[in-house]
């Protein structure tokens, strides 16, 4: 294990490093799905939950904007962020912002432990547990979209995507779910207004006509959305679940054979 200045129990043998704030909730979510998953677990104490290092890094430029050439370029700032995590002792990093992931083998090159992969991991997920799905619709951002992440993902596992189209109508209505200054998640935080849950429950029924069997809630504020609906018109997968699970596997040396990609 690399170096740390963390005191970690014995059985862990890996330290994660989170590096979040993209947007500023999306770390704090996930570090409620590890402590859930740790608990489904058997953690009962303080000491039984696993040793993990956070950076939020909140002032990193808009990943959308960057990917679509209308902000400024976020990729200095991912690799920065990494730095300082792998610096402070991690041996693997886990990020949660689906769309960061565009820049994701730009970023891994410049590191010296591995950055692991979201969409791969969730794909994997959904073909182990799934076997039947042939068809997975996915909610995510613009720029998720445009880097086509999960597209070439369910792709390799023989799965087809069902992606709304960029710039048609039911994507607008997904970005104003997250974007929207007024009602947003974004804007909202914690407190989902019930206009972006309508917007998600709409975009979710539109993917379940037109195929989907079930759904990947692509974008960290989705996850946050869907997460607060008692119900939807189908099913879904929650990559922060997928993830939480996959990081506390590796932190306990359970996937001593998985190789992030």
């Amino acid at each position: 294990m690399s170096n740390s200045f963390l005191k970690t129990p014995s059985r862990q043998l890996k330290l994660p490093g989170i590096l979040g704030g993209l947007g500023p909730l999306a770390h704090i979510e996930f570090e409620q799905r590890l402590l859930h998953q740790s608990t489904r677990r058997g953690a009962q104490y303080d000491q039984d939950h696993p040793d993990w290092i956070v950076l939020s890094a909140a002032s990193t430029p808009d990943r959308t904007k960057s990917l679509m050439g209308t902000g400024l370029d976020c990729m200095p700032y991912l690799i920065d962020s990494a730095h300082q995590l792998e610096t402070m002792g991690a041996d693997f990093l886990v990020v949660t912002c689906n769309t960061a992931h565009s820049f994701y083998h730009a970023v891994q090159a410049q590191l010296d432990i591995p950055w692991l992969h979201m969409m791969d991991a969730t794909v994997k997920y959904i073909a182990e547990n799934f076997p039947t799905v042939q068809q997975v619709g996915v909610l995510a951002t613009d720029g998720t979209l445009r880097s086509q992440l999960y597209r070439t993902s369910l792709v390799q596992y023989g799965i087809s995507p069902i992606l709304p189209p960029l710039g048609s109508p039911i994507q607008k209505r997904i970005m104003e779910s997250i974007y929207s200054p007024d009602w947003g998640i974004k804007a909202t935080g914690a407190r989902v207004s019930d206009i972006a849950l309508i917007e998600l429950i709409v975009a979710s029924r539109w993917l379940a006509e037109q195929g989907a069997e079930l759904i990947i809630a692509g974008c960290t504020e989705i996850s946050i959305g869907l997460a607060r609906l008692s119900q939807l018109p189908i099913h879904w997968i929650d990559p922060l679940d997928v993830m939480a699970n996959l990081t506390l596997d590796l932190t306990y040396g359970l996937a001593l054979n998985h190789v992030p990609v």
